[in-house]
């Protein structure tokens, strides 16, 4: 009778526990844009673990085409329709920390993935500075430690910040590797990555590498090289796209991207933003996901991004 007693005031208690936990209502998602399926990707997770909580649950997704002004309205809207959570990729993760303060206040839990926000009460993003080293390692492996390359930057977010530093300590290493260029920003986009590249290809007549800081300036800058018929130079990313699996696979200069995991990151924050709904601890607050370098010689084993 005693163990009777016992188990059912354990069971009540921990019902009590589940009728007292928050229900995960509306969802909020700002990304840089819905046409990179990068972004895609990583709206997709969110919304898949938000429903996983609650299938009824209200998720909205927008994006904000690399205008901070755009994802500053974005993140006031969704503090005013009054949601539970607001998953963002910030345009940049300085200037944006006062409208993560504004929609903390609300008592809305913010939650960086991509790019850290330092003040964001969940970051989850790839370890961008392992994304950068083992990316250019493969060039400078690839070139015999010597010869002209190119660090082809992009939008300064933190992610795009860390690949950089990760590559130019590479390339520090060896002093028969110099460094052509390494501020042109491709802005994130094939066509960026076309125009840089065919810029410095008019300006270099001698290119060995080139390291893009995403896949689709990556396949850009394939693009570009095959227009004017350079032939004789590897390049490297970050991202492991789908579009960059095809590439690995074809005819391209493109040897290896080292890859994100944009729907699992999502995934794991948004769990991590109702725990934190709810009550409970989440430590630690930034998760970094270790990338993996697909290749051509990997590229048939590489799973893609998960969920897709």
């Amino acid at each position: 009778m005693r163990k009777l007693a016992i188990s059912l005031s354990v069971a009540i208690a921990l019902a009590a526990g589940a009728a007292q936990a928050k229900e995960l209502k509306s969802v909020g998602i700002s990304v840089g844009s819905l046409g990179n399926p990068y972004y895609v990707a990583l709206a997709a997770g969110a919304e898949h673990a938000a429903k996983a909580i609650n299938p009824s649950v209200r998720v909205t997704a927008l994006g904000f085409e690399r205008d901070i002004n755009k994802q500053f309205e974005q993140i006031d809207n969704y503090i005013a329709a009054g949601v539970d959570l607001i998953v963002m990729s910030a345009a940049d993760p300085v200037a944006v920390e006062p409208a993560v303060r504004k929609a903390q206040a609300a008592g809305i839990k913010v939650l960086a993935v991509d790019n850290s926000v330092e003040n964001a009460d969940v970051i989850v993003t790839t370890n961008n500075v392992s994304a950068g080293t083992i990316a250019c390692q493969y060039i400078a492996d690839k070139i015999k430690d010597k010869g002209n390359v190119i660090i082809q930057n992009g939008p300064q977010n933190s992610g795009v910040i860390d690949r950089v530093v990760g590559c130019k300590a590479v390339f520090a290493k060896y002093p028969d590797i110099k460094i052509l260029s390494d501020n042109q920003d491709g802005k994130s986009s094939r066509e960026g990555g076309m125009d840089v590249m065919l810029g410095d290809l008019t300006r270099f007549p001698k290119i060995d590498g080139v390291f893009t800081c995403c896949d689709p300036q990556a396949i850009g800058s394939d693009l570009a090289a095959k227009q004017l018929k350079r032939n004789d130079i590897v390049i490297t990313s970050v991202d492991g796209a789908p579009d960059i699996v095809t590439a690995l696979k074809s005819d391209t200069l493109i040897q290896a991207s080292a890859s994100q995991d944009p729907y699992g990151m999502a995934v794991k924050a948004v769990n991590m933003g109702y725990d934190l709904m709810n009550g409970k601890t989440v430590d630690p607050k930034k998760i970094l996901v270790e990338p993996q370098l697909v290749t051509r010689d990997n590229v048939n084993d590489y799973k893609g991004w998960g969920g897709n």
